[in-house]
């Protein structure tokens, strides 16, 4: 009994994992995340130039708007020297009609021309010159400096004195000051980002179910179109194939998930390797410093049972969603008839990370938490809804054991579908024979 049951998981496993598309995908997914984690590398070494900076050539016609250009500009990149910032500012001394003339060289065309004029009305009037669009941040940051430079321009016209302009345009010190003592605000600010960094990371888990989802239903199918179904039912009862199906499939979606988390750490590990300091370090830079911030906090201690929490919900309903695959698919003779089955389990899925991604909005609402508690929608909101201390450890403890009663459920009446759908060849009253089958 046990061997059979180990012979068709050892084979369904191994029917995925030798197909060319699973070798073939693998590649692909390898490639493309290595590739992603060192894109600027790859642009620099076919000609492209990450840490060449944008010139911007200057016609100061103020006297005065270049340096208070640069300075806001610094300010707006945060950056603490001209050096540092992905601009190289220079005084032009020619005309409009020089500047658009250069412009047409093929090899400063993507120079960029400000000309600041005196405005009676206006203060400052600004022509921006390029030979194409610009790019949005550029265009951003520019924007914005030029907007700064006008108004420090108006404020060094009137009667303020410049001590009283350092006062005006210094940093404000903020005390920040929390009443519940168990909270800290660097605690606060690593909730903020975990909460805006916790989407992206649950993305992958999301579509893994799809993936399983989807893999589910196909297989079973496609051996009820090939009638091979009637020839394994014969010599293997529908519990050791239902059980077998939904084993393999999960223990290939797990092996997947580990691929792809090693795809992840071979980007970085050769990005380490090749000295990769650019555009995107600065967001690889960032969340380390936000990683060393949260060790020195007590987040650290959160994160010692929202991780486990988290993979013990994700594993149970990898669980639940494949038991629900398999119990439709046994129901339906094709897959055109299980995509319309499964469009509900969709559904749930897109509810659940759109509600996980809003989570911060609702600020501990009752019917958020009550949701947090549904089997299939827990795995996704509850970790948020953990994290952003809008629920507690008891709250996510009460999901799993929801989650165990529904998996539970799934088996008991889903093996009563499954043994009658298992041979069901027509498309017809699909929902009353499953309503038939669970009360036998």
């Amino acid at each position: 009994m046990k061997s059979k049951l180990n012979f068709l998981i050892e084979m369904s496993l191994k029917r995925k994992i030798n197909t060319k598309w699973f070798k073939i995908v693998n590649i692909i997914l390898l490639v493309a995340i290595v590739a992603l984690a060192n894109i600027d590398s790859i642009i620099n070494t076919f000609g492209g130039d990450f840490d060449k900076k944008q010139e911007i050539y200057i016609i100061d016609n103020t006297d005065v708007s270049y340096d208070l250009f640069k300075q806001q500009l610094m300010l707006t990149t945060k950056a603490e020297k001209e050096e540092d910032m992905n601009y190289l500012l220079n005084n032009y001394e020619g005309t409009i009609e020089d500047a658009k003339k250069e412009l047409e060289d093929e090899e400063k065309r993507d120079n960029l021309y400000i000309v600041f004029d005196n405005d009676e009305e206006k203060v400052l009037s600004v022509k921006l010159i390029s030979y194409e669009y610009m790019d949005i941040l550029d265009s951003q940051f520019i924007s914005n400096s030029i907007y700064n430079t006008k108004v420090m321009l108006a404020i060094s016209k009137s009667n303020i004195s410049p001590e009283e302009i350092n006062n005006i345009y210094s940093n404000i010190d903020v005390e920040r000051i929390i009443i519940d003592d168990t909270k800290t605000s660097k605690d606060e600010s690593m909730e903020v980002v975990m909460t805006s960094v916790f989407p992206l990371v649950i993305l992958p888990f999301f579509m893994l179910i799809i993936f399983l989802v989807q893999m589910i239903g196909s297989e079973i199918n496609d051996e009820k179109a090939t009638r091979g179904m009637e020839i394994i039912i014969s010599s293997v009862s529908p519990t050791k194939h239902f059980f077998s199906k939904i084993i393999a499939t999960n223990l290939f979606i797990i092996l997947q998930a580990v691929l792809l988390f090693i795809y992840g750490a071979l980007g970085m590990f050769i990005r380490h390797l090749i000295g990769g300091d650019n555009i995107t370090n600065g967001v690889f830079g960032s969340v380390g410093s936000m990683l060393k911030e949260a060790l020195a906090t007590s987040f650290i201690d959160k994160l010692i049972y929202i991780i486990p929490l988290t993979l013990i919900l994700m594993l149970l309903t990898f669980l639940a969603y494949s038991l629900l695959a398999g119990i439709l698919a046994s129901m339906t003779t094709n897959v055109e008839d299980f995509q319309n089955l499964q469009t509900p389990i969709v559904i749930i899925l897109l509810t659940s990370y759109y509600l996980a991604m809003l989570a911060s909005t609702f600020e501990g609402a009752l019917f958020i938490k009550v949701l947090s508690y549904i089997p299939l929608i827990s795995a996704i909101l509850s970790p948020s809804l953990l994290v952003l201390g809008q629920i507690g450890v008891f709250d996510v403890c009460i999901s799993i054991v929801l989650m165990i009663g529904c998996i539970y459920l799934l088996i008991k009446y889903g093996l009563r579908i499954y043994k009658v759908g298992i041979l069901n060849y027509s498309s017809t009253g699909l929902w009353q024979k499953m309503l038939k089958a669970m009360k036998k």
